[in-house]
């Protein structure tokens, strides 16, 4: 090995390489008799120095390719990259940041602390409430977030380095009903990249003006629309009043029947509802991305409840509500697609030793009652076909609450 180094050397001198790949090659080996900062490796007694040397740019671009991916590998690994619950401790006047939830909430100053790799970070970030129909409920002490993040102040260590203002969903009710809205986003992702990855956390908020500090509760940081954006090598598009037939096919009815599983009505794509819009271009149909999936009859919680126009008795009432389609044959691919993943939207739930038994069994049957549906023609045609019903509710829009 060190007389490949040694070759190598001799070619990042002679090709005036920059001191990073010096040093990557070993700067003690300047003082070996062989290295040449004038050498082209020519005339060498050595055998073997004689073949590497021929062959000495091969091997400086494995090595440069061998430095360029550890330093790529030792990056930390981003928020949303991981499953492992985050523990973190919000300080700060609390209570004050969170008594605050009119129309147009202020930010609040704040520290973000916790632990990675044995090193302890305090981000200093801006709080302020969000979301009008979970901040307005009397029962949530705890209302949803924004966090925002200063770039200058957030070590580039640090998993929150790409973050500016990031969600956190907060519980409402009971913390065990954040974290089966946490296992709908995951579901979702099974299903697209077009999907907002999150990750669970514990958080404890620590008021430091009360000097009181609440037990650990359930979170779910959101990754941020900007970011779904990218990552899907788009842009973040706002039409108000969109056809949602003016959206990817593909893409909506696969949203749509995703809402459809899990039990959602609480969207719509006309007025944006919990629904993102993202598209390569500026001419260019764009793709429909759901959130905010807590009032899911999947996720049951008690405080979700259908909108009243929906004519509905119950969140786990399914309702399809995407536009009349009358060709059920459209629905032919997604139901495959939906199929070969319900190994996988199983194994979420089955063994998932975050849940209790009741609720796995309840989930589980939930689950079972839509894949009888798509499966049955006579069902999924009830089912499916209900948005062309003039008498039905199918096509109601409901435009819903700012989140």
């Amino acid at each position: 090995m060190q007389t490949i180094k040694i070759i190598a050397m001799n070619t990042a001198l002679e090709k005036n390489y920059p001191t990073d790949v010096l040093h990557m090659l070993d700067l003690s080996l300047l003082k070996h008799p062989q290295i040449n900062p004038h050498s082209t490796g020519r005339g060498t007694t050595n055998p073997l120095l004689s073949f590497l040397c021929a062959k000495r740019k091969h091997i400086l671009l494995f090595l440069m390719c061998f430095f360029v991916l550890s330093i790529a590998y030792s990056q930390p690994t981003s928020l949303f990259e991981s499953d492992e619950i985050l523990e973190l401790t919000l300080q700060g006047d609390l209570r004050t940041a969170f008594k605050d939830r009119g129309d147009d909430p202020l930010y609040h100053p704040a520290t973000l602390h916790y632990q990675e790799d044995q090193t302890i970070y305090d981000i200093p970030v801006r709080i302020k409430s969000r979301g009008n129909f979970r901040k307005s409920l009397g029962g949530c002490k705890y209302p949803p977030l924004f966090l925002n993040f200063k770039k200058k102040a957030t070590p580039n260590a640090s998993i929150f380095r790409d973050q500016d203002k990031t969600k956190l969903v907060t519980p409402c009710k009971g913390d065990e009903y954040v974290l089966n809205e946490y296992l709908v986003y995951k579901l979702h992702n099974l299903i697209t990249p077009k999907s907002f990855r999150a990750r669970l956390v514990k958080v404890i908020y620590e008021d430091t003006v009360k000097n009181k500090s609440s037990d650990p509760y359930y979170g779910i940081l959101l990754e941020e629309d900007k970011q779904v954006a990218k990552r899907n090598q788009s842009k973040l598009v706002e039409i108000e009043k969109l056809n949602p037939q003016r959206t990817q096919s593909k893409d909506y009815l696969t949203m749509a029947v995703f809402q459809y599983m899990i039990g959602n009505t609480d969207w719509g794509v006309e007025y944006q509802q919990n629904i993102k819009l993202l598209a390569i271009d500026s001419i260019s149909l764009p793709s429909t991305v759901p959130y905010d999936f807590d009032h899911a009859g999947i996720v049951r919680a008690p405080y979700a409840n259908p909108a009243a126009e929906l004519k509905m008795t119950s969140t786990l009432q399914r309702r399809y509500r995407g536009y009349c389609i009358k060709d059920m044959n459209q629905f032919t691919p997604i139901f495959e697609l939906f199929n070969q993943l319900k190994d996988d939207f199983y194994a979420i739930y089955d063994g998932n030793p975050l849940l209790s038994d009741s609720y796995k069994k309840q989930t589980l049957k939930f689950l079972d009652k839509f894949y009888e549906t798509i499966n049955d023609p006579k069902e999924a045609t009830r089912d499916f076909l209900y948005p062309c019903d003039p008498s039905g509710t199918g096509n109601v829009i409901i435009k819903g609450l700012q989140k």
